[in-house]
């Protein structure tokens, strides 16, 4: 440190004469005379500044060197105003021709009056201060930087009106001054070098003593003034700061004082110090480490230099709360932090307190939507820091998973307990923080729209977050929303018995499952749909899970609105990234391939007309006149590009002409006089194939991680001997596809639709089930391919007893596809909607044969 800057380091806070005073100032080249002897300062009110206060008008300069003075001529026409205002005043208040004026002034005018004189003066002296900033000399940074701080301490000093705003005050000016100061500073020298004047603010504990004015809020606004100061210097400086006890420690104490009083004036700049907090701690993730606060002790922190910090107990002074405060935030499990991971400088303590994450979380509940939207991008900041010491802190020592529930649970109850399926599904899509909405305009649209949307904002929100969290904080944050919302309240409201309760939940609960992204949550949310079971299901164990019993059984629900909207929800179900929802409801019950007839030739039943007498007839089918041998057949196919190739004995061309054949025997399934689309152009098997191949392609992008097998299991290693049960969801979609003829035509759509999504899976025993007609079944069972050809042979029988039947169903076909309008009312509307239904489901399935073989054939060298 110079001379220059140690003499005004030690100088006195009232006698010393006032160091130089700013960045911008420079020398002039040519001397003035001295000032005239006997001139007297005017009054300055306000904070007095060391020799400049004590200086006249005609006596501003700045002395150095060669004691050089500057006459501030042209500031004399304003200071000769502000003595003309005295004059006047006291001409008015002497004069006896205005006596009578005098006396009517009430005593509130005169205190108005010298209030509004004590503005300007205050003006004036800004103005003055500015100028001889302006014209004086520059000097080192630091004796500038130390001078503005020793402004603001005469503040207090020397001024007795503790009322007065600090904006009346210069206080925000240099506090304003410093910053730019510390910010050249920085600019002027090598990256990661610290300069006097910084070396200064944390020598003298700066960022302690404006806490402390912050604290007392004295002057009025200082508070503000503050935050303002901490959240530009976080802000603007590059080097860490924060690793610095004298940084992080008033720091800390700020952010208790944040989010205490809900709708502050203070409540922006609270919010942007906090959000650059955490940001710095997202550059920096181990200093989270210095805001997990033991409750009754801090340990020993080594900075990371590893030059060791001192010690603090939180319970000293300038807390910023009561020890009761603290301890009341966090009441659960006082001892749940003691596990935490010993890479951790917090970690060897029972219990952290995180008043990063409780301040935002208060400030969440400000009533200004701009407040909480930036107090919800800090806690998504937070979660995300990867020290897991911090995560266990957040999520067992803060009240941010009751947060995410209670708030859930709340717009959940808002809603309306009636509402049209088709508004759930089609309200436009949600993203929290961005959602602009008119309450009129809603509420024309349909009721309850403002809270649907609101409610599906927070679950964005709550998605969002744990998806961005650290794995195990997302863990428990996810199991909270199942236990608080999905289980408490969700459950009761899909168990119920009303039609119209069960019809609105089922649908909220599509637009959930549609809406969820995050692993963590999807996981939870599975879990409490179908149950964490693995083995395979039995007819007695088929009620295992209630729930899961429940939605099954709503696919066949005498209500056809409930059975159209929970095959809705499956069909989404299905198609999301978890291997445990297919596991659960198809893929267990097919494990052990006992649908097959394992028997040697010799021990099967007496065959009818060459087939088991339970087997399905298809005679009928020139097709099945075939060889049926498994010789012939397709053989398992590696669905996925990892797979290894197929047998060598299983040439290409037997393949390509076996898919010819499996093609064809599903094309060929509905009889010619049931056809109808090849009346109607754009309506052949070839429209489904681009479909088929685009799904397929997404579903081997979603189920290749998955440890999915390229072949089946091979006969030796299946347990064959336990009876098969196709599963409770499979049992349920053949019963309905098997009455395809006889139910509404949006049924059967979602029906077939919900099967072609599992014929796209690219799992082998699925595949085998679903899509190969000549597997021979064991007894007793059933695949979707002999669900179809006994629906055949129903309408073959039907056919016969309708007249004009094939005219009837090409009429209907227009009628669907809009070419035709709307006229007399057709006999048999469901038969020949159910038809049409059917042929193009066996279309579909055949596209999809096609091309699952077409990519098994390219990956196979």
């Amino acid at each position: 440190m110079t001379k220059h800057s140690a003499a005004a380091g030690s100088s006195s806070v009232c006698g010393a004469a006032a160091p130089p005073a700013g960045r911008r100032r420079q020398r002039l080249a040519s001397e003035v005379p001295p000032c005239p002897d006997g001139a007297q300062p005017s009054p300055e009110p306000g904070a007095v500044y060391g020799d400049r206060a004590r200086r006249g008008p005609s006596e501003l300069c700045w002395c150095e060197g060669k004691k050089q003075r500057v006459t501030l001529s042209f500031l004399l026409p304003i200071l000769s105003l502000q003595g003309s205002v005295y004059e006047s005043s006291n001409l008015d208040r002497g004069g006896s021709n205005r006596k009578k004026k005098i006396e009517e002034f009430s005593r509130s005018s005169r205190e108005k009056l010298v209030q509004s004189k004590n503005k300007m003066f205050s003006k004036f002296t800004s103005i003055l201060q500015h100028a001889v900033e302006a014209l004086a000399p520059s000097l080192p940074l630091q004796e500038d930087f130390v001078y503005h701080w020793k402004a603001i301490t005469h503040y207090y000093i020397e001024t007795s009106d503790d009322k007065a705003p600090v904006t009346d005050t210069n206080i925000p000016s240099h506090l304003e001054q410093m910053l730019d100061i510390l910010t050249q500073e920085e600019g002027e020298r090598e990256s990661g070098e610290t300069g006097p004047c910084m070396e200064y603010l944390l020598h003298h504990k700066i960022l302690e003593t404006l806490y402390t004015l912050g604290k007392a809020d004295c002057p009025p606004g200082m508070k503000q003034q503050v935050l303002t100061f901490y959240t530009k210097l976080l802000a603007h400086i590059r080097q860490p700061l924060l690793p610095h006890i004298n940084v992080h420690r008033p720091v800390l104490k700020l952010i208790r004082l944040c989010g205490e009083v809900l709708a502050a004036p203070t409540e922006n700049e609270e919010i942007q110090f906090l959000c650059i907090v955490c940001a710095k701690l997202k550059q920096d993730p181990y200093l989270v480490n210095f805001f997990l606060e033991n409750k009754s002790k801090r340990p020993e922190i080594k900075s990371p230099g590893g030059t060791e910090l001192e010690k603090e107990n939180v319970l000293a002074p300038d807390t910023g709360q009561s020890p009761t405060e603290g301890q009341a935030d966090h009441p659960k499990e006082p001892q749940a932090a003691a596990a935490a991971s010993t890479s951790s400088p917090t970690t060897n303590n029972n219990s952290n307190n995180y008043n990063l994450v409780t301040s935002l979380l208060n400030l969440t509940k400000s009533p200004d939507g701009r407040i909480v939207v930036k107090a919800c991008e800090g806690l998504m900041l937070l979660v995300s820091l990867p020290e897991p010491a911090a995560a266990k802190c957040l999520t067992e020592n803060t009240e941010l998973c009751e947060l995410l529930t209670d708030r859930l649970v709340s717009f959940y109850k808002a809603l309306p307990q009636s509402m049209d399926p088709l508004d759930i599904e089609t309200v436009e899509s949600v993203n929290w923080g961005l959602d602009v909405y008119n309450l009129k305009e809603d509420a024309a649209v349909f009721t309850g729209k403002r809270a649907l949307i609101s409610f599906l904002s927070w679950l964005d929100y709550c998605d969002q977050l744990i998806k961005e969290a650290q794995k195990s904080a997302a863990a428990v944050m996810a199991k909270a929303v199942r236990e608080r919302f999905f289980v408490s309240v969700m459950e009761p409201q899909l168990m119920q018995t009303s039609e119209v309760g069960i019809l609105t939940s089922t649908a909220l609960l599509n637009r959930i499952i549609r809406q969820v992204t995050s692993e963590a949550l999807l996981q939870e949310m599975v879990y409490f749909l179908l149950g964490e079971e693995r083995e395979p299901e039995t007819l007695a164990t088929i009620a295992q899970t209630p729930l899961r019993h429940r939605l099954i059984e709503h696919c066949d629900h005498l209500s056809d609105e409930i059975s159209i909207m929970t095959l809705r929800l499956f069909e989404q179900l299905i198609q999301k990234p978890n291997q445990h929802i297919l596991h659960s409801l198809v893929l267990r019950s097919l494990e052990e391939r006992n649908y097959l007839e394992n028997k040697p030739q010799e021990e099967r039943e007496p065959l009818e007309n060459g087939q088991p007498h339970d087997a399905v007839d298809l005679e009928e089918d020139p097709l099945f006149g075939d060889d049926p041998s498994p010789d012939s057949r397709l053989s398992g196919s590696d669905w996925l590009s990892t797979s290894p190739p197929q047998s060598p004995d299983h040439s290409k061309s037997d393949g390509k002409t076996e898919v010819h054949k499996i093609v064809n025997s599903f094309l060929c399934l509905v009889p010619d006089e049931a056809k109808s689309s090849y009346h109607v152009e754009g309506t052949g098997y070839d429209t489904y194939l681009r479909d088929a191949h685009r799904q397929f392609r997404d579903y081997c992008g979603v189920c290749q991680r998955w440890d999915w097998r390229g072949n089946p299991k091979p006969f030796e290693k299946c347990n064959l001997d336990i009876p098969f049960f196709e599963g409770h969801f499979l049992k349920i979609l053949f019963d309905r596809m098997g009455r395809i003829l006889d139910q509404p035509y949006d049924v059967n759509l979602q029906v077939t639709a919900v099967l072609s999504k599992l014929s796209l899976l690219p799992h082998p025993h699925l595949h085998e089930y679903l899509l190969d007609p000549y597997i021979n079944l064991a007894p007793g069972c059933r695949s979707l391919f002999s669900v179809i050809v006994r629906v055949v042979g129903d309408l073959m029988l039907r056919i016969q007893r309708i007249p004009d039947f094939t005219p009837k169903l090409l009429l209907v076909r227009k009628r669907l596809l809009g070419l035709e309008p709307e006229g007399i009312t057709i006999d048999h509307m469901t038969l020949l909607e159910g038809v049409i239904v059917l042929e193009e489901f066996c279309k579909e399935l055949a596209a999809i044969a096609f091309v699952k073989y077409h990519a098994a054939a390219s990956s196979s060298p």
